[in-house]
């Protein structure tokens, strides 16, 4: 439960929003001129949306829509949208993740998958974590005969700063069970690269 202080921001965003004052001090700024008065607390709401997955439980989004089915073929969502920030300049990186399982007696509702890739990308990432953390928790908790992760991501840290790069982008993946088995995995990746729709 949030605790509000006097100026109606709950506490937590209070302190992150006195922070970033101190921040934008130490950067040279005024945070008292007009155009920055509020965004300390823009900020601070900000962050704390693009963190809120620290408050969620991908496994129990999972369960909460979980449905028997006598179905054992490839089931694919793709194109998943996805915006996390990197653990090491807390800087965006965003793109898109493509998740696949083969039931194993069990479905899941359609759209609790970008629910779970959600939950992990609102954390503070690396984009190697993120792909095993949405693997592992939908094997773990729909225990299917194999599943299958890619993601393909920009990174701000690499295109605003350091090498400055604008077009490059990473891909992860990571698979399971049935999709070891290498025409399990090609087809599920042929599937991903087509346009079919």
């Amino acid at each position: 439960m949030a605790h509000f202080s006097e100026d109606g921001l709950d506490v937590q965003c209070t302190r992150l929003a006195n922070m970033y004052r101190d921040v934008l001090r130490e950067i040279g700024e005024d945070p008292s001129r007009e155009g920055l008065l509020k965004t300390p607390e823009r900020v601070a709401k900000a962050l704390q949306f693009l963190t809120q997955g620290y408050q969620m439980d991908a496994a129990a989004i999972l369960r909460s829509a979980m449905f028997a089915e006598d179905y054992s073929e490839m089931v694919i969502v793709k194109d998943i949208e996805l915006y996390s920030l990197c653990e090491h300049h807390m800087l965006p990186f965003f793109g898109k993740a493509h998740i696949a399982y083969i039931p194993n007696g069990y479905i899941v509702g359609l759209s609790k998958l970008p629910r779970v890739v959600d939950v992990f990308a609102r954390r503070l990432q690396v984009q190697e974590r993120l792909t095993h953390q949405i693997l592992e928790c939908i094997q773990s908790t729909l225990k299917p005969l194999g599943v299958a992760v890619v993601i393909e991501a920009q990174h701000l840290c690499m295109m605003m700063r350091g090498v400055e790069k604008q077009n490059s982008v990473t891909t992860t993946s990571a698979f399971t069970g049935a999709f070891q088995n290498v025409e399990t995995r090609s087809e599920f990746l042929n599937l991903i690269s087509a346009r079919l729709h």
